[in-house]
C-alpha cells in the first residue's frame, strides 16, 4: 500500500540530495576558479623572485617535494641550464605566458617568462588544484551531509503532523455506527482537508436520504402486500370450505384474481426498484416511434378484451438517448393505466410529436380523469385517487405504483411529465423527453 508520508519523505530527501549535489558542484567550480587564480599568481611570484636572489641558492632550494612546482631554465641560446624534476615529461620549449599542457602524467599548468638573460618555465600539475578545490567543497558540504538523517527525521515528523487531521477523520469514520449518517465536523481542519470532509458529508447526506427512501419503500411495500396476501389466504380457505362444484369454481376464480393482483403488485414493486438511480440500465439511441408501436401491439388484445379502442393517432420520427427497457416500462404503465381506467366503449389515443426539438409523447383516454387538486400527489408511491361521483372504477384494481414508476423513469431521462384534462374528458399524460 502506498504511503503519502513515505512518498513525501522520499521525494523531499531526493530533492535535498540533488540540491546538495548541485550546490557542491557549484562550490567546487568556484573553489577551482579561485585556486587557479591563486596558484597562477603564485607561479608569477616565483618567477618574479628568481632574479632577486643568488641564482645558485634559488636553484638549490627546489626539490621534488616543492608543492609539485617544476622549474626549467634556458639561456638565450636555447641550452637547458636547469631542470628541477628531470623525470617529469614537459615540453622541451617555452611558450611565454600561461598555457595548459597535456603529458602522460596528466595536465599541467605552465607559466613561461623571460628573466634577465634566461627563459624560465614553471609548471604545476592541475591535479593539485583539483584536490584543493574538492577539499574546499567537501569542508563546506559535510555539515549538510551529516544533517541529512536529522532532516529526514524532521520531515517524517512534520509530514505526520500535517496528516494528523486525515487520521482524525479516519478514526471518526472507523468508530461510527453503520446507521450514524450525521455529517462530520470540519472545524479545526486544514484547508486541504475540508473539501474531502465536505464531499464525505454530501455523500452521507445522499446515503441517508437513500436509506430513508428505501426504508419507506420497504414499509409501504410490506403494507401493500399484506392486503392482497391476506385476501389470497381467505380465498384459499373458501376454496377448502366449498361444499359444491359451483361454489368451488367461484372461490377458485376469486383466488386466481387475488393471485393475479398480488403478482401484478410484486411486478410493479420490482419495476419500481429497478427504476431507482442505481438500477439504471445502459443508454442507447432509442427509436421512440418503433418503441411506442411495440408497446401498443402488446396491449391491443388487452384493450380489446376491456372494450377499449387503443391506437396511435400520430407519430413523427424521433430518437432519444436512454434506457430502452426503462422507457418501455414507463410507456407500458401509462398505456395499462389508460386502458384500465377507461370504461368499456372508450378510447385511448397515443401521439408522438416533436416540439422545439423535444419529442413529446401524449397518451389521452376517455376515462374519469384525475381531479386537478390530486394530480401532484398521484406520483407518490401507493397513492391512489379516491372514488367520487365522477370517477367510476373499472373491473381492475390498481396498486398505486404505476405513476410513481413513470415519474422515476422520466426523472432519470431528464423528461417532464404533465397531467391535464383530455379533450375527451379523461386524463392526458404528456412526456417531453
Amino acid at each position: 500500500m502506498r504511503s503519502i508520508r513515505r512518498q513525501l519523505l522520499i521525494w523531499l530527501l531526493a530533492l535535498v540530495i540533488v540540491g546538495v549535489g548541485f550546490a557542491g558542484w557549484l562550490i567546487y567550480r568556484q573553489a577551482l576558479a579561485e585556486a587557479n587564480e591563486l596558484f597562477d599568481y603564485q607561479l608569477q611570484q616565483i618567477a618574479a623572485a628568481l632574479p632577486s636572489e643568488p641564482f645558485s641558492s634559488v636553484l638549490s632550494s627546489r626539490s621534488e617535494s616543492d608543492e609539485g612546482v617544476v622549474i626549467q631554465i634556458w639561456n638565450r641560446n636555447g641550452a637547458l641550464m636547469y631542470f628541477s624534476h628531470p623525470r617529469v615529461p614537459l615540453a622541451p620549449h617555452a611558450e611565454l605566458g600561461f598555457s595548459t599542457e597535456s603529458t602522460p602524467r596528466g595536465e599541467w599548468r605552465v607559466y613561461s617568462a623571460i628573466v634577465g638573460d634566461n627563459v624560465v618555465q614553471l609548471a604545476q600539475p592541475l591535479s593539485i588544484r583539483n584536490r584543493v578545490a574538492a577539499g574546499v567543497a567537501w569542508r563546506t558540504l559535510w555539515p549538510l551531509v551529516l544533517l541529512l538523517p536529522l532532516l529526514g527525521l524532521a520531515t517524517w515528523v512534520i509530514v505526520g503532523l500535517g496528516l494528523a487531521p486525515l487520521q482524525r477523520v479516519t478514526r471518526a469514520l472507523d468508530t461510527r455506527h453503520p446507521e450514524a449518517l450525521d455529517p462530520l465536523s470540519d472545524q479545526r481542519l486544514p484547508q486541504e482537508v475540508r473539501p474531502v470532509v465536505r464531499a464525505l458529508n454530501a455523500l452521507l447526506s445522499r446515503l441517508s436520504a437513500a436509506l430513508d427512501t428505501q426504508k419507506a419503500f420497504v414499509a409501504d411495500a410490506a403494507h401493500e402486500l399484506r392486503t392482497p396476501l391476506a385476501a389470497v389466504q381467505i380465498q384459499a380457505q373458501l376454496v377448502a370450505r366449498a361444499q359444491d362444484d359451483e361454489t368451488r369454481r367461484e372461490a377458485l376464480a376469486d383466488l386466481h384474481e387475488g393471485i393475479a393482483r398480488a403478482t401484478r403488485l410484486a411486478e410493479q414493486l420490482l419495476a419500481l426498484a429497478r427504476s431507482e438511480p442505481d438500477g439504471k440500465g445502459v443508454e442507447t439511441q432509442v427509436d421512440l416511434s418503433a418503441l411506442l408501436e411495440s408497446c401498443v401491439r402488446g396491449y391491443v388484445l388487452v384493450a380489446q378484451a376491456r372494450g377499449v379502442d387503443l391506437g396511435i393517432e400520430a407519430s413523427e420520427p424521433a430518437t432519444v438517448k436512454g434506457d430502452a427497457d426503462a422507457l418501455r416500462v414507463m410507456f407500458n404503465n401509462l398505456i395499462d393505466n389508460a386502458t384500465k381506467y377507461t370504461p368499456k366503449g372508450g378510447r385511448v389515443d397515443i401521439t408522438l410529436t416533436v416540439k422545439n426539438g423535444r419529442p413529446v409523447v401524449e397518451i389521452a383516454d376517455s376515462g374519469p380523469g384525475i381531479p386537478a387538486e390530486e394530480r401532484d400527489r398521484v406520483f407518490d408511491r401507493f397513492y391512489r385517487v379516491g372514488g367520487g361521483a365522477n370517477r367510476a372504477r373499472t373491473d381492475v384494481a390498481g396498486s398505486g405504483l404505476g405513476l410513481a414508476i413513470v415519474k422515476r423513469i422520466a426523472d432519470q431521462h431528464g423528461a417532464r411529465v404533465a397531467l391535464a384534462e383530455a379533450a375527451s374528458g379523461g386524463l392526458s399524460v404528456s412526456i417531453s423527453l
